[in-house]
């Protein structure tokens, strides 16, 4: 059995951190998001598709370093295609039934019992199911109880709301699905396709589950998921290789060869490879970039400085985003065919 994995898009959200890295290649504790996904796969899952267009270079080499215990495809699309065109493009791969999972969303669901539960249902598409207290801000499954979905209604007011599930991202996916997906443009499964599969077959199904849930897609969410699984994993820090820490360190993740001087504070803080972070300097809900160094006596805040900035003596920074390099050519300036429409 495969799985499609959706890690094409350029992280817009999240930069400057995206400018000079895959977003799906964002180390949480240390380690990308992309590989804390393809963990969860069940044993049968034994392909993995990678659809990827930006930084594809990236994740070759990644996967080339580290042995993930699954076959790697590295699927490059030609240009961005959306979650039904990054599916279509994949179609050469696919042998059978299959799953289609975002890059950047860490969540609780145990896919081997969303397979057995779309196996049960004789489901022709079946997607994950979250919920969600804001139902105004999504696109809201219109499910019954045994799980059937008729339909979706987007951003409806709280009284007007059909559940309160959205959908999250994971998909269990019978190969006819590929028949209604144009091959070579970008196509939304979520607008395009799903509603045609719901209105021919009926036999598409929502699969809730219980735990956690979280979008990687912006550098809030990006700084509280590492915080939330560190709590769940009731460590207070993680700490990569080589590094000399002679500050204090609480909530926070730090890269390798990380150097921490003398009475410096880290709250909350993602810390890349070989940074340098002085004597007396605070670092309070911020992510500082690979090679990035920050000199004495400053202070920085719900920040994030990208790749190789270096701050000054003093330097004091409060919701600021710190780039100083040129963007890379062709990075937008807007998300390019959003992964999940709800976002």
């Amino acid at each position: 059995m495969e799985a499609i994995i959706l890690a094409g898009g350029f992280g817009t959200r999240l930069r400057p951190l995206t400018y000079t890295r895959a977003k799906s290649l964002l180390p949480i504790l240390n380690k990308p998001m992309i590989a804390h996904l393809i963990d969860t796969l069940p044993k049968e899952i034994n392909k993995v598709i990678l659809a990827v267009n930006y930084r594809k270079d990236q994740i070759e080499r990644y996967f080339k370093e580290n042995d993930c215990g699954k076959k790697i495809i590295v699927n490059d699309e030609p240009k961005p295609l959306g979650t039904g065109g990054a599916t279509k493009f994949a179609e050469k791969h696919i042998t059978g039934r299959f799953l289609v999972l975002n890059a950047d969303i860490i969540c609780s669901i145990i896919l081997n019992d969303m397979i057995k539960f779309h196996e049960k249902n004789k489901s022709v598409a079946t997607i994950s199911l979250w919920p969600v207290e804001n139902v105004s801000e999504f696109g809201v499954a219109d499910v019954n109880e045994n799980g059937n979905i008729t339909g979706f209604v987007e951003k409806p007011k709280p009284e007007d709301a059909p559940s309160e599930f959205i959908n999250a991202g994971a998909y269990c996916l019978e190969p006819e699905v590929l028949d209604y997906i144009e091959l070579d443009r970008l196509v939304s499964m979520e607008k395009e396709i799903f509603p045609q599969i719901i209105n021919d077959t009926g036999r598409f199904f929502g699969f809730k589950f219980e735990g956690y849930w979280m979008d990687i897609g912006r550098i809030s969410s990006y700084l509280d998921a590492q915080s939330f699984l560190m709590k769940i994993k009731n460590i207070d820090k993680c700490q990569g290789k080589n590094c000399v820490i002679n500050g204090t360190i609480k909530e926070s993740c730090i890269g390798n060869n990380v150097v921490i001087g003398i009475n410096s504070k880290l709250d909350s803080v993602v810390v890349y490879d070989n940074a340098v972070i002085g004597e007396n300097v605070h670092l309070s809900y911020c992510v500082i970039g690979e090679n990035c160094k920050i000199s004495n006596f400053s202070e920085i805040k719900n920040s994030v400085l990208g790749d190789n900035e270096k701050l000054k003596v003093n330097t004091i920074l409060d919701n600021k985003v710190i780039w100083n390099q040129p963007i890379p050519k062709g990075y937008p300036d807007k998300q390019i065919g959003n992964p999940i429409e709800n976002k």
